[in-house]
């Protein structure tokens, strides 16, 4: 059996830091980032996650980390719009970007995590009858765009100048770099009509199958089919892949432990929404490669995103990230970033 070929790769991070020392688990993950870079990752992604150990605002964390790295494009997936300003959060997002120098890759989704407690601390009004979906999303899109606000007339005056009013900076090249976690087949086709890159990753919604590939390679066809024709948009495909090669023995026992406690939910769907979860990829390098060549899904996609686990140390990451570079990635015919620039200077 062939292996996929793989061209682009990323990771994701949860951004995990502890209860009373929050500062040391956020510096950890910005010094990922920078260990990401310096192994040649094309992309280094972290998770927005609300009332939990976690980054708490994307846009913040990616301004800081466009400090930290030069090269290495800077992801979030994904932000869940439905706690989010449209107009305010592109104003953050094309700020971070262009301290960026435009790296950043952003991604959306539509539901709102702890809603029962959050709901009423983010809306004034009664959040259940306000849009906070797709639509919400479209919003954040047309600002990027940076189309003028009133008339041709209006004009706003500020120290020193008098400009037509519009999102600032503008910075309308970021509305090209903007993905949606897709987990459905109306969320694919939604975002491939709206001109959105896709992220699918290990979670999707078993519609019409209880078989994990089946319903993401049914997510990948809807996703292309309603793709409009020419117009040019990404696709990344997210695993949990943990090598244990360079592991000593008590971190390849923690591995698997981490995976035999998640292998369950892989079973059989799970809850009302039928989601279906695909199993972690553990074990050595060998034993992944015999994994990945046999996963029909990443063999129609180009781009990979590793989806770090939680609550796992930096060394752990580090780790990881070093065994799938060096003994996963090259065998699936990735380059890293500073080899392919190298090679092209020498041309």
């Amino acid at each position: 059996m062939s292996l996929p070929t793989i061209t682009s790769l990323a990771f994701l991070t949860p951004g995990n830091f502890a209860d009373d020392d929050p500062h040391t688990g956020l510096e950890e993950t910005l010094q990922l980032f920078e260990y990401g870079e310096r192994l040649g990752f094309d992309g280094a992604w972290i998770r927005q996650r609300h009332l939990e150990h976690g980054v708490g605002s994307a846009a913040v964390f990616l301004a800081a980390a466009g400090q930290r790295t030069e090269r290495i494009e800077l992801g979030t997936a994904v932000i869940p719009i439905g706690y989010e300003n449209p107009f305010r959060l592109a104003e953050d997002l094309a700020l971070a970007d262009v301290l960026s120098r435009e790296r950043l890759q952003i991604g959306f989704s539509t539901g709102m995590p702890h809603a029962d407690l959050l709901g009423d601390l983010v809306h004034d009004s009664d959040w259940r009858e306000l849009d906070l979906s797709y639509g919400r999303i479209a919003r954040v899109l047309d600002h990027l765009r940076g189309d003028y606000l009133g008339g041709p007339d209006t004009v706003i005056h500020s120290p020193g100048n008098v400009q037509r009013p519009r999102l600032q900076p503008h910075n309308p090249g970021l509305a090209h770099r903007i993905w949606y976690g897709g987990g459905s087949l109306r969320s694919s086709r939604w975002a491939a009509e709206h001109g959105l890159s896709l992220l699918s990753g290990n979670i999707v919604t078993g519609e019409g199958t209880d078989d994990f590939t089946t319903a993401q390679l049914n997510l990948l066809t809807e996703y292309r089919r309603a793709l409009s024709e020419g117009r040019e948009t990404r696709v990344a495909l997210g695993r949990v892949i943990v090598p244990f090669d360079s592991a000593d023995a008590p971190g390849r026992a923690r591995y698997r432990d981490y995976a035999a406690s998640r292998h369950e939910r892989t079973l059989a769907p799970q809850g009302p929404r039928r989601t279906l979860f695909a199993p972690d990829v553990v074990g050595t390098a060998e034993q992944i490669l015999e994994q990945l060549a046999a996963d029909p899904v990443l063999a129609e996609v180009s781009e990979l995103r590793l989806e770090l686990p939680y609550e796992f140390h930096r060394e752990e990451y580090e780790q990881i990230l070093h065994d799938v570079r060096h003994l996963i990635a090259p065998e699936l015919g990735w380059r890293p970033a500073a080899l392919a620039e190298g090679a092209l200077r020498l041309r």
